[in-house]
């Protein structure tokens, strides 16, 4: 029987790791905006696009199977089950994603696109409740979601919102790279119960990563190195994504999909707030603090009732 205190330590942990990687992923996007300006990458250059996330994830992949390797993690002990369940995970969760969302994006305004993007943890919730037994639906997990979601919509407001245009190659895109999100990582979750985390994660970071390079090139992107500052800036992606990936994939492998996902709430908080920091845009207005509380409380409403971090 879990004693108290190593419960209430590991769903400290749980909550420091989950929250750490939505920081990590809520960086990327000042950082991502910065890498288009250093690498002279235009707007609307979607393939030039593609084949600068395509390097950032094969370097993150790579990175992890080195440390894998270097830790003596079985990197290149998967039979033909195994190469099968890491190529589909890395070719939906990384390639088929990224596609969708920058089409997408091309095609939305980014503030329709970050609150379509947050359909995705609805998916996550709704896709657990009916393939784990121990992961279903209640009126906190819903309630929860709700109040998150509406906290992603106070820090995106904008007049825009108030425009009830819908497409499919914008918005729709949108929704779709975030089902096609919460679908593979829920299968990722399947596959992680027999493939080490973070080798799983380094293979499905760096095919999906290949994918995403092919696609570009195919299509006219090309990428140049001008700079140190643009290294730099490809380096730090490349790490965030190495840790944050990772951390996320053994998150959710030893927890329950609805706990941990409901964490993607705080990416547009902490992307808003770093913006604000290192790009010069407006942070300090009253619908942050709003949104931020809305999200605290969606993520205190989905995981209270979770009695234990135990598997699915």
């Amino acid at each position: 029987m879990t004693q108290p205190n190593s419960l209430y330590t590991q769903r400290n942990v749980v909550f420091l790791l989950a929250t750490l990687c939505c920081l990590l992923w809520g960086s990327a996007y000042p950082a991502i905006k910065n890498g288009y300006a250093l690498f002279q990458i235009a707007p609307d250059d979607i393939p030039s696009k593609l084949v600068f996330a395509g390097w950032r994830f094969v370097f993150a992949g790579l990175v992890l199977l080195i440390v894998a390797a270097a830790t003596r993690k079985p990197v290149f002990a998967l039979d033909r089950r195994g190469v099968g369940q890491v190529t589909l995970v890395g070719l939906a969760q990384t390639t088929a994603q990224y596609v969708f969302f920058y089409i997408g994006l091309a095609y939305a305004t980014g503030v329709k696109s970050s609150i379509m993007n947050a359909t995705g943890t609805f998916f996550s919730v709704l896709l657990a409740h009916f393939i784990y037994r121990n992961d279903r639906l209640s009126g906190n997990k819903a309630l929860g979601c709700l109040v998150g979601f509406l906290g992603v919509m106070v820090v995106n407001f904008h007049d825009s919102l108030l425009s009830l245009d819908f497409t499919l190659l914008g918005e729709g895109f949108v929704v779709i790279a975030a089902f096609v999100l919460s679908a593979a990582s829920i299968y990722g979750k399947k596959v992680s119960q027999r493939i080490d985390s973070v080798v799983l994660t380094g293979w499905q970071l760096a095919i999906g990563g290949v994918g995403l390079l092919v696609l570009g090139f195919a299509f006219g992107g090309h990428l140049s190195l001008p700079s140190a500052a643009a290294l730099g800036i490809l380096t730090y992606l490349v790490a965030l994504s190495a840790i944050a990936f990772s951390l996320w994939t053994i998150l959710l492998k030893h927890n329950r999909v609805s706990m941990i996902t409901v964490f993607n709430f705080m990416i547009p908080i902490f992307g808003t707030a770093l913006s604000a920091l290192f790009l010069d845009e407006t942070f300090l207005e009253w619908k942050n603090g709003i949104a931020l509380v809305l999200v605290c409380v969606g993520i205190w409403l989905v995981t209270k009732e979770e009695k234990t971090p135990g598997r699915a």
